[in-house]
């Protein structure tokens, strides 16, 4: 079996293929498209089967709680570094380019669409919001709210031996400061699923299993409105009959007025 035939079997024995499957590909070596893979780039398919089963391995380990982008985003620049050299038009030793022997030999174009599916899951989690761009490092405000996460958590563990409403009193400060915390990186638009997944699970903690609550300084306003809009037809028609009475007493005076004249000219008139 060639070396290509030899490292697919062991890509299918680490992803837990069955070893039987192994003999479906012995008939690899019979092709001669199979000289046409370079030492080379066999050593670069092998490297990135390791890397892709290592990303693979952590991104299920991580599945729950998500922490896809905190634990796994070393594996997946890992395999972004070999992916850029395997698709890379610059040869290797022996004047050797592999991206056309790698990646589009064949319609299936199984590397490429390997490396898509991984590409997609980076994107839907938004680990770049996480991830500084040389995938080397946590940005400072993900860490920032792994530090107030872990401060809320620690408050719930040490008050939750104890009645309710201790822990909502205790703990109150620290996970509202975690909340707009959370709210600022939605409107900023820095969040990516660990952090969504870790406030979501905060909340629920909060209000289900401890039920606490406080009153949320957003709604201060709305109330106000609410209450304004309450009042307004009040205010209305209040108003409204004020303004009917004035017109009414301005109509009456004349007609007085006009009455204490016309008796002081009868009074003359007899006097």
């Amino acid at each position: 079996m060639s070396r290509y035939g030899m490292f697919l079997v062991a890509l299918l024995v680490k992803l837990g293929a069955p070893a039987d499957s192994s003999l479906a590909l012995n008939s690899l070596s019979a092709f001669p498209e199979d000289l046409e893979i370079s030492d080379y780039c066999v050593d670069l398919l092998r490297v990135f089967g390791q890397r892709y089963v290592a990303y693979v391995n952590c991104l299920v380990s991580s599945a729950r709680p998500v922490k896809v982008c905190h634990n796994c985003f070393s594996s997946y620049g890992s395999i972004v570094e070999i992916y850029a050299n395997i698709s890379s038009d610059q040869v290797g030793p022996g004047n050797v380019s592999c991206r056309d022997s790698l990646l589009r030999s064949d319609r299936l174009m199984l590397v490429y669409l390997l490396q898509s599916n991984l590409k997609g899951i980076w994107s839907e989690s938004d680990c770049q919001n996480c991830v500084n761009k040389g995938l080397h490092s946590l940005t400072n405000d993900t860490l920032y709210f792994m530090t107030a996460l872990n401060q809320s958590l620690s408050c719930f563990q040490k008050y939750q031996q104890a009645n309710q409403s201790e822990l909502c009193n205790e703990c109150k400060n620290t996970y509202k400061s975690l909340n707009d915390l959370y709210s600022g990186m939605e409107k900023n638009n820095t969040l990516c699923i660990d952090i969504e997944d870790a406030m979501n699970v905060t909340r629920r903690l909060w209000s289900k299993n401890f039920n606490c609550s406080f009153p949320r300084e957003e709604t201060v306003p709305v109330i106000a409105v609410s209450s304004f809009m309450l009042f307004l037809p009040i205010i209305f028609y209040l108003s409204s009959f004020l303004h009917s009475e004035q017109k009414k007493r301005k109509l009456i005076h004349p007609k007085r007025a006009k009455s204490n004249t016309s008796l002081m000219n009868i009074q003359d008139k007899f006097s």
